[in-house]
């Protein structure tokens, strides 16, 4: 053992070991690594589906760092007060982590990091949760930005640090501190029987997201300017659940983005404008929080929109049983699987806040509610986004026809078929899985009948014309 103080290596979103800057500090500073993960009001906040899917991640890291003849120190309650407790009980001289940048995170780290450093701690936070931070992005004015282009155009040619390895050792102390049992946390009790439909469906860990990665670079990336817009294929990356939890990090792809490109994959510099949208997202967030739970255009604030979460019109939407096929179809993968094709969620988005003229938040808490790859500043940039009242929206008077848009990606019904289970004779093992998957109060049967539309393309795209008219957007 050296004679180096321990350092505290406070995970969040970050389950990995390898590109893992604050990790790997801890390893070079010469003392004992003590991993820790803090389950605290950040963690109670979150929806049932994501809370469940940290702790599978938990699950997984701590199994991976017992393979390094490490452990996964798991401590419940205040941060600080977790953090002071360990640095008593194992003598550590610091803390790293990695940094977030969601309002309350900030808010969080940003007392901890200033009463560590005056009780004399070595308190060190690191990037790579984004490629670019927020506030290293500037107009030339010295202001942020508000739209995606030019943004893309400013970190396009950035330089973006080389992933870093994994620690070869990471040094143990003498007597690991006390850990709470990950099962006693019941992170997966809202699940309820849904845990055990979208399971399968999950990629867990460090080595499962290298893999995707892989084989999306290998099979996908040629294709992905046609593939990522077709739901009834495999022509995304699916990364978006690893990337929430850090199971892999942007670095990562966007170094195997750049090979790709240079070796003429078509869809490859596509795939790379689609990290920086998640950057951007970031950068939006960093700069105006209020994204998280306002109208980022305060124009909105007077639009008369249906805030009843428990209006028919919305209890249908979130049940799959709208009558428009594309949009139940993109809600049943999500309680299937956990996800939900980019093309379905902008669908399925537009449809609640235009054809329903329903307020984007309740979209927003349901996703929340649903995502395992949920994300803060992109689930709530991609909400305002469709509905309009966001940075560099859609148009508001753009109004998607779901009908003309399952004709253009799913022309032989293959996503729908997949999903929807009444009315056909031969039904796919997926879309009974929704019947498994949803809440028993529900009380839908896959012999059902399947409904007539709540509100047709065409009748929903006149209502919000005619709302959205004389108004000052």
């Amino acid at each position: 053992m050296s004679n180096s103080k321990p350092t505290l290596v406070w995970l969040r979103r970050d389950l990995r070991l390898s590109d893992h800057p604050a990790l790997l500090a801890a390893c070079e500073n010469g003392g004992a690594v003590i991993p820790v993960f803090i389950h605290d009001d950040t963690v109670d906040a979150l929806g049932a589906a994501p809370k469940w899917r940290l702790g599978l991640g938990l699950g997984h890291l701590a199994g991976a760092l017992h393979a390094k003849g490490s452990q996964l120190i798991l401590r419940k309650g205040d941060a600080l007060e977790v953090l002071r407790d360990l640095i008593r009980e194992t003598g550590a001289g610091a803390v790293h982590w990695t940094r977030l940048y969601d309002p309350d995170a900030v808010a969080r780290d940003t007392a901890v990091k200033a009463a560590l450093k005056e009780d004399g701690v070595d308190a060190k936070s690191f990037a790579r949760h984004v490629m670019f931070e927020p506030w290293t992005v500037e107009t030339k004015t010295g202001g942020y930005y508000k739209v995606y282009t030019p943004f893309w155009n400013m970190v396009k040619g950035r330089d973006v640090a080389a992933p870093l390895p994994a620690p070869k050792d990471m040094p143990a102390p003498d007597t690991w501190p006390e850990s709470d049992n990950l099962d006693d946390w019941q992170m997966g009790a809202a699940m309820r029987r849904g845990a055990d439909v979208v399971r399968p469906h999950v990629r867990l860990g460090e080595a499962a997201a290298q893999d995707r990665l892989d084989h999306f670079i290998t099979h996908l990336a040629q294709g992905y300017n046609e593939g990522r817009d077709q739901p009834w294929k495999d022509g995304t990356s699916n990364l978006s659940e690893n990337l929430a939890l850090g199971e892999i990090s942007p670095y990562q792809c966007w170094h195997a983005g750049r090979r790709a490109m240079h070796e003429g994959k078509q869809g490859a510099e596509t795939f790379l404008k689609e990290l920086v949208w998640r950057e951007f997202a970031y950068h939006l967030m960093h700069h105006t929080p209020r994204i998280l739970d306002s109208n980022w255009k305060e124009a909105w604030d007077a639009f008369p929109w249906n805030t009843d979460e428990n209006h028919a019109e919305v209890t249908a939407w979130k049940q799959g049983r709208t009558g428009i096929q594309f949009v139940d179809a993109a809600m049943r993968e999500m309680y299937v699987t956990g996800r939900m094709h980019n093309r379905g969620r902008m669908i399925v988005a537009s449809y609640l806040t235009k054809h329903l003229l329903c307020d984007w938040k309740i979209g927003q808490k349901w996703f929340e509610a649903c995502l395992i790859d949920w994300d803060p500043a992109a689930n709530a940039m991609g909400w305002q986004w469709s509905a309009g009242s966001g940075p560099d929206a859609t148009p508001y008077f753009r109004v998607f026809n779901p009908v003309t848009q399952l004709d253009k990606f799913d022309k032989q019904r293959d996503y729908v078929s997949r999903w929807i289970a009444e009315g056909r004779k031969n039904v796919h093992d997926d879309a009974r899985s929704y019947f498994d998957a949803i809440p028993k109060a529900w009380g839908l049967k896959a012999d059902d009948t399947y409904p007539s539309p709540i509100v047709p393309a065409d009748e929903g795209r006149k209502r919000a014309l005619s709302a959205y008219e004389n108004r000052d957007f």
